[in-house]
This record gives structure tokens, C-alpha cells and sequence, in this order.
């Protein structure tokens, strides 16, 4: 099909030309708005999303507090005279949350730790475990990753809309294309003969 239409001409559709039909110039202007929609869609759903996570992590920085919890009974595994290398392994542990209520839950402590050893863990408002939140750089890289994700996933609605406006706006062409064609193209033959 590629091979009839010429060499590529930008913005013919909108040039003044005796050949150049409605059917082209309304094809012009659903095309642009397709790509104006995607483009827009696409920056705003990745803005809002990105700025909505980053809003998260933010609040979550300022509510959750780290506690001090103590180890409840020895952690499993053996300390190293050289320390535990950075390695951690689940224990049970009790805190004592704001409202002064006794809370248990795993954790990860150095190998081996003894019962009332001290450990970190964070706290959300009402003393439950939680990870520790995300440091600003951190959230705002993952604001950013989901940005991305989600502006180019909206941006593909508007996008595959417009593609199959295009190819159907196509179809038609060329079926009006094959109706004129078959009834001047017998007129054509006789000119000739």
C-alpha cells in the first residue's frame, strides 16, 4: 500500500491544494487533537500520580516515629566476634506504643540477640509495626517511577484511540476510493481503446 502514496510530504493535509478533500483536512484535525490528547493526558496522569505517592511517603515520614523494642526471647543463629556482617534474622519483640499499650511483633535483630536486648522498629500513629519509611530522595524516585509508569500508560488510551480513528478514516478512503474507481474506471478503458 506504502507504494502508492508517494514520497512523504509534511502537513499536506493542511496546504492548499485543487486535490485535497474534506475528508483530509478532518483527518488533519482528529489526528492533532489524538496526539495534543495524548501528550496532555499523558504529562497530567504521570504528574498527579507522581505528586499523589510522593504525598504518601511524605505523610508516612511524619507519622510513623521510630520505638525502642526489646528483643523477647534469644534470636535464633550465633553472634560473631566480628559482629553480625550486616545480617539480620526474625525475632520476637514488645513495645510499649504512645497510649501505653503492650504491643508484640517480628522483627529483624542481630543473630543471636538476648532476651531485652534493645532494638529500632517504627511505629505507625496507633503502635503498630511498620517498615521504615522512605527517605525524601527515595520517594521522590519512586514518585517518579510511577509517574512515568502511569503518564505512559494513560497516554496509550488516547494514543491507540487515535490510531484506530486513523485506520478506520483509512478504510473508508480507500472503499470511497474503490467505488469511484469502479465506476470511472470502464470509462478510462474505452477512452484508451
Amino acid at each position: 500500500m506504502k507504494a502508492f502514496r508517494g514520497p512523504k510530504v509534511w502537513l499536506w493535509r493542511w496546504r492548499r491544494n485543487p486535490l485535497r478533500r474534506r475528508a483530509d483536512v478532518v483527518e488533519a484535525w482528529l489526528l492533532l487533537a489524538a496526539w495534543l490528547l495524548t501528550v496532555v493526558t499523558g504529562v497530567l496522569a504521570g504528574l498527579l500520580a507522581a505528586r499523589s505517592v510522593e504525598h504518601g511517603l511524605a505523610r508516612e515520614r511524619a507519622d510513623w516515629r521510630p520505638t525502642v523494642a526489646r528483643v523477647v526471647a534469644r534470636a535464633p543463629g550465633r553472634t560473631t566476634a566480628a559482629g553480625s556482617g550486616g545480617e539480620r534474622v526474625w525475632a520476637e519483640v514488645r513495645w510499649t506504643a504512645p497510649d501505653g499499650e503492650n504491643h508484640t511483633g517480628q522483627a529483624r535483630v542481630a543473630p543471636g540477640s538476648r532476651a531485652g536486648t534493645p532494638v529500632t522498629v517504627w511505629t505507625d500513629p496507633r503502635g503498630h509495626l511498620v517498615s521504615r519509611p522512605t527517605t525524601p530522595s527515595e520517594a521522590a524516585f519512586r514518585g517518579t517511577l510511577t509517574g512515568v509508569l502511569v503518564g505512559v500508560t494513560a497516554a496509550a488510551v488516547p494514543l491507540f484511540g487515535g490510531l484506530a480513528l486513523r485506520s478506520r478514516l483509512e478504510r473508508r478512503r480507500l472503499a470511497h476510493w474503490d467505488a469511484e474507481w469502479a465506476r470511472l474506471g470502464p470509462q478510462w478503458g474505452r477512452m484508451t481503446g
